[in-house]
């Protein structure tokens, strides 16, 4: 059976389940800690999502997770039958996250097929320490069974014949069922056989083979995971040990068997039950009475599904091949000025449902702010400790939604300004009374949808950026391209997103070693994202994170330079039309500038930009187009506006990437006519 251990799907499950119950734990942890009271309905949540683990890693053979995850269940177990109340909220805090963080670890070495040799023995002592101490114990006693049994062979099902030993046991038939859509049932039905050792050694199960056989799925799925056991626990234990140790548990039958009725009957044969009816799992609106962790109601579960990222992607793929080929047959060049009044219907309705698909796969796509703000909580918590400062987080749009590959980019670049926040902006306790400010600090971090962007804004009400010492340290290493006195405030304080730029003398854990806030600037740049910092001396920082919500399929404006076509995102254009003679002007230094009510903006000729030749030179004979991005303008020249369409964006080749600078271009699309159009890189125009 050692060739199930290497099944993708298997092991995908395995990853997946575990990090949504390391996730589980670290935010009950965090809330208990800082309420400073573990709730009975923590404790319990703490404890089963403990336990799932150690099932599921045991299954897995990674036995150094399987023991860390043991020791803490059996902590959580004592603490919760015995009601126990000389509880140090901070120490079992600590506990349990010096677990998470080992468990996150070898995690990561599961996900890179790596080795796990971390040792959890010193860990695993701390929590037997712990538990001794609660018990009143000596340390040294060793209650706690670390070495955990990986798996439960198949094979290892006894008879159930009736003699001197069992007779205070009683016989039980368990008939489970999962939840629609869940998937693997005989993985999850393998599970179950593993945890059946803290109820019985003397079992059997219906089918015999649930991971060899095929068509063990199908039986499961159809009849049900049959199980015929012996136990000397009564039915109220038994009933809350499968409802506590079965994940997707959709219906549960137990029923108490007499002698009788097993006797003759094959492994296959349908068993008689002594009650009239099954009795099935009540459908809980609130949380479980006896505190086996909070089951919220199934029924709203049944018709979801997990699918794999990979299917995504390419659902996504298929996605912008069809809106080029819908464009294709819509902007057809050869059918331009033809009267086909039912071809024109048949498009514009292709064209509606085009719209409609897409729209739905982008939206499978978008996935909450959440879990990447949340995980904030942990940061503040432990930096806030060993800086010794006391720190607030307030989280606010979280719900927001993006796309998952946006997600993937900005996780970086949060958790460095938050660590920025703390760090360099949230004063000391006694600093911050000193000056009028109550001991705790503030830090929110907040997202919003804004037209086709999202906002991701990180505020502190710390000591705010000293503007001297940015241009004193901007000035050393000669970041200053123009003369001091025409900075803006803004553009000062975005110095501090230059590489290696650091305004911090020291070299501490969190900062100092010249990696800044460019980590920021290049993660969003990748997304075609950007930000923006503003700052006031003495009372804090606001950090803004401007995101596009989608990189696959945008709206765009196409434009003619020469023969060549190019695409500019609809978002960054502010407005177009043709240029006045008496509207253009030459600066002192020669360059060519147009005045539009009052504003005066630099020109940049697209067909010397990119050498491409061009008939159309005379600044009011082509188009102007003004671009903006963080109050940033420039005035575009252009042949002619091609027209606007929804645009698939597409990685460029990488041999242009290597032949030439070209943070000017973000990607290329292709056009209806089947012609290849350049995406204009907003922020790389700008930068210029």
């Amino acid at each position: 059976m050692d060739d199930i251990f290497s099944n993708e799907s298997m092991l995908d499950l395995f990853i997946y389940e575990t990090t949504q119950n390391i996730e589980q734990i670290e935010t009950s942890v965090l809330i208990s800690e800082k309420e400073n009271f573990f709730t009975p309905d923590a404790i319990n949540e703490i404890f089963r999502a403990m336990h799932t683990i150690k099932g599921s890693s045991a299954i897995m053979k990674y036995d150094n997770i399987a023991s860390v995850t043991h020791s803490i269940e059996d902590l959580f177990y004592y603490i919760r039958e015995e009601n126990s109340e000389n509880i140090d909220c901070g120490l079992l805090a600590d506990l349990v996250l010096k677990g998470v963080d080992f468990i996150k670890l070898e995690m990561e070495k599961v996900k890179n097929s790596d080795k796990l040799d971390g040792n959890p023995t010193e860990l695993i002592e701390g929590i037997k320490s712990y538990l001794h101490s609660l018990k009143g114990e000596e340390d040294g006693v060793d209650t706690l069974d670390t070495n955990v049994n990986p798996i439960v062979k198949e094979h290892y099902c006894l008879p159930l014949d009736k003699n001197e030993t069992n007779d205070n046991k009683k016989l039980y038939e368990a008939i489970i069922f999962f939840e629609d859509g869940c998937e693997m049932e005989n993985v999850r039905a393998f599970g179950i056989i593993h945890h059946l050792k803290e109820i019985t050694e003397e079992f059997r199960h219906i089918p015999e083979n649930i991971i060899d056989n095929d068509n063990s799925v199908k039986i499961i799925r159809e009849q049900g995971f049959t199980i015929l056991f012996r136990s000397d626990k009564d039915y109220r234990e038994l009933y809350d040990f499968f409802i506590g140790t079965t994940a997707f548990l959709r219906e549960l039958e137990l029923h108490e068997l007499s002698e009788e009725q097993i006797c003759g009957e094959s492994d296959s044969t349908k068993m008689a039950v002594t009650q009239e009816s099954p009795v099935k799992i009540p459908e809980l609106k609130t949380k479980d009475e006896l505190g086996q962790v909070p089951m919220e109601s199934r029924s709203s579960h049944q018709s979801i599904i997990s699918v794999d990222v990979v299917k995504l992607d390419k659902l996504m793929d298929l996605m912008g091949e069809m809106v080029i080929a819908e464009a294709m047959v819509t902007q057809n060049p050869e059918l331009q000025g033809v009267k086909l009044n039912s071809y024109y219907k048949s498009a514009r309705q292709l064209k509606k449902i085009t719209g409609e698909m897409q729209d739905m796969v982008m939206s499978i796509r978008m996935v909450p702010l959440s879990a990447s703000f949340r995980k904030m909580h942990r940061l503040v918590r432990d930096m806030s400790r060993k800086l010794d400062k006391k720190v607030e987080l307030t989280l606010i749009g979280e719900e927001t939604e993006v796309d998952k590959d946006i997600i993937e980019h900005i996780s970086d670049p949060l958790m460095h300004l938050v660590r920025n926040a703390i760090d360099h902006g949230i004063e000391e306790p006694d600093v911050r009374v000193a000056v009028g400010k109550p001991k705790t600090g503030k830090i929110t971090l907040e997202a919003k949808n804004v037209g086709s962007d999202v906002f991701i804004i990180v505020r502190d009400d710390g000591r705010g950026i000293d503007k001297e010492k940015v241009l004193q340290k901007a000035r050393k290493n000669g970041l200053i391209r123009k003369s001091e006195k025409e900075l803006t405030d803004k553009e000062i304080y975005n110095l501090l997103f230059l590489p290696g730029f650091s305004t911090n003398d020291e070299v501490t854990e969190f900062s100092g070693r010249g990696v800044g806030m460019d980590v920021v600037t290049k993660n969003l740049e990748a997304v075609g994202g950007s930000v923006s910092i503003d700052s006031v001396e003495g009372n804090g920082t606001v950090t803004t994170l401007k995101i596009p919500l989608t990189l696959a399929i945008i709206d765009g404006m196409n434009i003619r330079v020469g023969d060549a076509k190019y695409t500019i995102p609809t978002t960054s254009i502010r407005e177009t039309f043709q240029a006045k003679a008496d509207d253009l002007i030459l600066d002192p230094e020669g360059n060519e500038m147009i005045m539009v009510r009052g504003e005066c903006y630099p020109i940049l000729r697209l067909h010397k930009l990119f050498e491409v030749k061009s008939d159309i030179t005379d600044l009011t004979k082509g188009i102007m187009l003004i671009i903006e991005q963080d109050e940033k303008c420039l005035s575009l020249f252009a042949d002619e506006l091609v027209g606007q369409h929804q645009v698939v964006v597409k990685a460029l080749p990488a041999y242009m990437k290597n032949l030439k600078r070209i943070d000017e271009l973000t990607g290329c699309t292709l056009l209806g006519d089947g012609s290849i159009s350049l995406i204009l890189n907003t922020g790389g125009l700008l930068g210029m």
